[in-house]
């Protein structure tokens, strides 16, 4: 099958069986709020795609929950789509850490040139925005976006994802916290009194906003990254406007620039974030945030929009986080040995089983994962158990930590990590003075090394029994597959 960014990912989740297309839903509420039911009451969300929306003409389409299922993240890696969680999570971090970058492959033509809106035709409300969350501050078209720039000093292109406001027809709202690269750039022009040039995407390649929604080192382009999981350089188009690099098969893209805040800037969100909490916007506060001004829009015949507004943590709309596997990797780079298993199950909750091999391992580990660039931001709680424990399954953590966590001596506090404005127990002054640092809590869930031999044995089935079992009568029972 020729690759095809968004398209071709279409025909292999129809091709699972996990597409379920949905006419005449309404972009206020509906849209998102339903994505959110399926999430928190379906185990493998299916993907949605709605057409015929309320106001717009039929084309013009939505889809909501492209990564909820594993299946459909295994076929995205070119992997088996019968692995367990722990399988995938080790298996696309062994893909990733194998890509070798790959550069783009700049081409003349593509489909997101298919349609255009240029000058005082530009309007990104021609789109089906969705209206996320009842207290929004407005209608958000990047949820699921890679916006791109350039560093003006080394010419390194960088991809993130940050969330964006549509604030009229050709003016957007941007924000990025303090760190990002993104940021960094924008930064660097606005020193000198300048826009800093840039392209973003609305629908298009999963695997690219898989890449852009996680963090890389500096000077490491995500576009080069992306190719490298591929096998090929991504086709990219260069912007007529800005010179950057346009997704040739991205469904929406735009080119626009982000004026230095003091020249021209907006209010922002609130907007119900990660956390499960409206935070992070400015309305009403004084405090504004960048924005994009869009002088083209560039897209596809019968255009899909990606919805992945962050729903409350209980109805997860992915399967699983990619930063558990770049995670895995990044603490095996630095020599912490015998990683059994990694799972992150929202920034807050990061879980790593260890075989452990000699006295101070378990700190070794939750130092690691503090540091590591994966989960050194965000972050509330970590938790280090042993290798029978399987950090996907969390009832499983808890009985670790019920059991095996002394609280005098096995919780560790580390003050002062780096955070969030997203954060919701920020406090006031802290948030004011634009502190945003942390605390994180270390429970080492372990058996104590010293005397591990000796700790009481477990009384549940051996894993290998109880899958034999759960196999053979799978026929009478819904036992789920591993």
């Amino acid at each position: 099958m020729t690759y095809d960014g968004l398209r071709t990912f279409l025909v292999q989740s129809d091709a699972l069986g996990e597409v379920r297309r949905i006419n005449d839903a309404d972009w206020n509420l509906e849209i998102n709020t339903l994505a959110e039911a399926v999430c928190e009451h379906m185990a493998d969300p299916p993907m949605l795609l709605f057409d015929e929306i309320k106001g717009y003409p039929k084309g013009f389409r939505v889809m909501a929950l492209p990564l909820a299922s594993r299946r459909r993240i295994a076929a995205l890696l070119g992997l088996p789509t019968d692995l367990g969680k722990m399988e995938l999570i080790r298996l696309a971090s062994r893909h990733m850490r194998a890509a070798k970058p790959i550069a783009p492959v700049t081409v003349a033509d593509g489909p997101v040139m298919q349609n255009r809106m240029l000058g005082n035709e530009v309007d990104v409300l021609r789109f089906p925005v969705p209206l996320a969350h009842e207290k929004d501050g407005g209608r958000y078209i990047g949820t699921a976006d890679s916006l791109i720039n350039r560093d003006p000093e080394t010419g390194y292109i960088n991809m993130g994802t940050y969330r964006i406001q549509a604030h009229g027809p050709n003016r957007l709202g941007l924000w990025m916290s303090p760190g990002q690269q993104g940021r960094a750039i924008c930064q660097r022009y606005w020193d000198k009194g300048e826009a800093c040039p840039v392209v973003a995407t609305f629908g298009g390649d999963p695997l690219l906003f898989m890449v852009s929604s996680n963090k890389l080192p500096w000077g490491q382009s995500e576009l080069d990254y992306a190719g490298g999981l591929l096998g090929h350089g991504v086709d990219v188009i260069e912007g007529p406007l800005t010179g950057l690099p346009i997704p040739a098969h991205a469904e929406i893209a735009i080119e626009g620039e982000v004026p230095p805040p003091g020249e021209e800037a907006a209010e922002e969100g609130p907007f119900g974030e990660w956390p499960g909490y409206y935070s992070g916007g400015t309305k009403g506060t004084g405090e504004l945030q960048p924005v994009i001004r869009v002088k083209a829009i560039y897209y596809r015949n019968d255009p899909i929009l990606v919805n992945m507004a962050p729903q409350w943590p209980g109805a997860p709309n992915k399967a699983i986080r990619f930063d558990a596997g770049l995670l895995w990797d990044q603490l095996e780079a630095v020599g912490i040995p015998g990683i059994a298993g990694v799972f992150v199950y929202h920034p807050y909750l990061v879980v790593v089983a260890i075989k452990q091999s000699y006295d101070g391992h378990a700190r070794q580990t939750g130092a690691g994962v503090i540091a590591a660039s994966a989960t050194a931001r965000n972050g509330r709680y970590v938790v280090i158990v042993d290798e029978d424990i399987d950090p996907s399954n969390i009832q499983e953590v808890l009985w670790a930590m019920e059991t095996r966590v002394d609280p005098a001596r096995d919780i560790q506090i580390i003050d002062g990590t780096w955070s969030t404005p997203l954060d919701p127990r920020m406090p006031p002054e802290k948030r004011a003075a634009k502190e945003h640092t942390n605390s994180r809590a270390i429970f080492y869930a372990v058996r104590p090394y010293g005397w591990r031999k000796s700790f009481p044995m477990v009384n549940r089935a051996d894993r290998d029994t109880l899958r034999k079992v759960m196999d053979k009568y799978r026929d009478i029972f819904p036992f789920p597959e591993a």
